[in-house]
């Protein structure tokens, strides 16, 4: 992994692992990220969300049907 001190890396991991449906794996790289971003990191995606740059609308859209859906299915709740 080029940058695994970035916890971001770890949390785009953790989706795309759900995402293939590798449950266990996406659940280990979640910890990873939340050890990593320290308190309150991607303790839920509104909160991910807030903190994440979004841009314009069709990048929005683009984040919300990849990269946070694989976070929910990793496991970081709505709320």
């Amino acid at each position: 992994m080029a940058c695994p001190a970035l916890p971001f890396v770890h949390a785009v991991l953790a989706s795309a692992y759900a995402l293939k449906g590798k449950t266990e794996r996406a659940a280990a790289k979640l910890r990873e990220a939340r050890n990593l971003g320290g308190a309150g990191s991607y303790l839920s995606s509104i909160r991910t969300e807030e903190i994440e740059y979004l841009g314009v609308p069709k990048i929005r859209a683009l984040y919300e049907a990849t990269y946070f859906a694989g976070l929910r299915k990793a496991g970081v709740p709505e709320q």
